[in-house]
C-alpha cells in the first residue's frame, strides 16, 4: 500500500517500484488523499473546468500505465501553494486533525492488510504540508494498526540521497540537500527500477496538468532534463520508518525482504 497526498506524487518517488512488485503478482494499493484540486496547471494550451475531476482521470491513467489498480481516493482537499493556498477549506489536508486523516486510513489497512505501507518520508519529499500531513497519518496508522490479526510488517518512506537532491537544486529546486535528502547510510533499500523507466515516463506524462512547458521540468534544458531522468528515473530509494519483522540484513534486498508471511519475491 503506497499512501500519498496528490495525483503525481507516486510516478516518481515510486512509480518504477509499484510497477516492479504488480509485475510480480503483489497486490497494489495507491490511496490517494486528495484529487489535487489547487494545483497549478503548467499547460496554457489545456482547458479544465474541473481541475480534480482532470488529476483524477490523470492519475487513473498514469495507474494504466505503470499497470497498477486504479487509485482509492479518501476525498480531502488539496491545501494548494503560495497564491493557491486554500486557509479557508476545512476540507483541505493543511486544515484537517492529523486523527481524522488516521482514521481514513486505518480501514483501508485493515480491509486490504498490507505488508508493507509505502509513504512520503518525514520532510513530505519538498516540505509541502500536505505532504507533511500524509507522512504523520500514515506513520501514525502503522503503529496504531498492530493489534490487527495481520498487521503491515513494515513501514517505509521514499528517499532521496544527498546527490539526487542536489541535482535538484541545481536545476531550480530550492531544497537543502543535507536537509531533505538522506545519506547512504539511511537508505534501507534501493531499487533499480531502469527497465521501467518507459512506464514511469509514460506515466509523468499522463499529469499533463502537471508536466506542461511551465513546470519545473518543462522549464529545464534538454540536458538538465536528460540529468534530472537519470537520477530520478532508474532508481527508487527507501528509508526505514518502522517493522514488525526481522530486519535480516542492511541494507535489505527489495521491500519484502525478512517480511513475514509473504510469498517468495525475487528482487
Amino acid at each position: 500500500m503506497a499512501v500519498f497526498a496528490h495525483p503525481d506524487d507516486e510516478a516518481f518517488s515510486v512509480g518504477g517500484t509499484l510497477a516492479h512488485y504488480a509485475r510480480k503478482g503483489v497486490k497494489v494499493v495507491l490511496v490517494c488523499a486528495t484529487r489535487g484540486e489547487a494545483g497549478k496547471i503548467t499547460d496554457p494550451t489545456m482547458t479544465v473546468t474541473d481541475l480534480g475531476q482532470q488529476r483524477e482521470q490523470e492519475l487513473r491513467t498514469a495507474c494504466d500505465a505503470l499497470g497498477i489498480p486504479a487509485p482509492i481516493f479518501l476525498d480531502f482537499h488539496d491545501s494548494g501553494r503560495a497564491e493557491r493556498v486554500r486557509h479557508d477549506d476545512p476540507k483541505a489536508l493543511m486544515n484537517v486533525d492529523p486523527l481524522e486523516l488516521e482514521a481514513a486510513i486505518r480501514p483501508l489497512i485493515e480491509e486490504h492488510q498490507p505488508q508493507v505501507i509505502v509513504t512520503f518520508d518525514p520532510h513530505g519529499g519538498y516540505g509541502h504540508v500536505d505532504h507533511l500531513q500524509v507522512h504523520r497519518a500514515t506513520s501514525a496508522a502503522f503503529f496504531s494498526t498492530g493489534h490487527l490479526p495481520r498487521p503491515p510488517q513494515r513501514l517505509y518512506y521514499t528517499a532521496l540521497s544527498h546527490a539526487t537532491a542536489e541535482s535538484m537544486a541545481r536545476f531550480g529546486n530550492d531544497l537543502d540537500p543535507q536537509l531533505y535528502g538522506v545519506s547512504e547510510k539511511t537508505m534501507v533499500v534501493r531499487m533499480n527500477v531502469a527497465k521501467y523507466a518507459p512506464l514511469k515516463v509514460a506515466a509523468l506524462a499522463a499529469h499533463g496538468t502537471q508536466m506542461g512547458p511551465e513546470s519545473r521540468m518543462g522549464q529545464l534544458t534538454p540536458e538538465e532534463r536528460a540529468v534530472m531522468e537519470e537520477r530520478l528515473l532508474g532508481s527508487e530509494g527507501f528509508s526505514l520508518g518502522g517493522s514488525r519483522a526481522s530486519v535480516p540484513r542492511f541494507p535489505l534486498s527489495g521491500l519484502f525482504d525478512g517480511v513475514d508471511y509473504v510469498m517468495y519475491i525475487e528482487d
